[in-house]
């Protein structure tokens, strides 16, 4: 497995926003994202078995991790690793271009965050739709707005394939205004959770390993 990073930080976004977590970050992603603020993900990191990167989540006490990249699905042994975490919080942060049944979802402890990418990321074409069929309560389905067109697009998509698990609206850091947003989701009555990115208030947009 090529990992990028793994630190301790208080988690950022999603629905454990706040709470100790360890981050493990892999190195690589499918796609190209225009608003990515993690693009020295892309190719810079460390190979690493799975075993290595159990005892350094261990160093850190906790026993919330997050998985994220780049896209951890495309981790060969994500699996294997999967296994070795059974007493852990688990989180994948996935980007929705990735079949999450690519994995075995029989029994899972573990929660998704999938990350359904709007028109302005560029990638929105890339989505794979079917995903929604297999998600849980527990999970949670994310999408970063950067206009009006990206809350229309995700408006839609909610009406339309929409199952089961916690919607986030998250607006693009700076290139939004957060209070318009905000009156967009009580006029249309959408029942979706606002987030703004934690970890960016507290140290910035461009600090990493936090």
């Amino acid at each position: 497995m090529k990992v990028n990073e793994i630190f301790l930080s208080v988690q950022g976004e999603g629905l454990s926003s706040g709470f100790p977590t360890i981050f493990v970050r892999f190195t690589g992603c499918n796609l190209r994202c225009s608003y990515c603020d993690t693009t020295y993900s892309y190719n810079d990191g460390v190979e690493m078995p799975p075993e290595d990167i159990l005892k350094e989540i261990k160093k850190l006490h906790y026993k919330r991790v997050c998985l994220t990249g780049g896209e951890p699905l495309l981790q060969e042994d994500i699996e294997k690793l999967l296994k070795m975490l059974y007493d852990y919080t688990v989180t994948i942060e996935t980007n929705g271009s990735v079949r999450l049944d690519s994995l075995d979802l029989s029994n899972r402890k573990y929660s998704f965050v999938m990350d359904m990418k709007t028109p302005s990321s560029g990638c929105s074409g890339e989505m794979v739709l079917e995903n929604f069929k297999l998600l849980k309560s527990r999970d949670e389905i994310k999408f970063v707005i950067g206009d009006r067109e990206d809350y229309e697009w995700s408006k839609n998509i909610i009406l339309n394939h929409y199952k089961k698990g916690t919607i986030t609206f998250s607006p693009v850091y700076n290139r939004i205004d957060y209070a318009k947003m905000v009156k967009w989701i009580l006029d249309d009555r959408l029942d979706v959770r606002f987030q703004l990115q934690l970890h960016k208030f507290i140290w910035g947009p461009d600090v990493t390993g936090v």
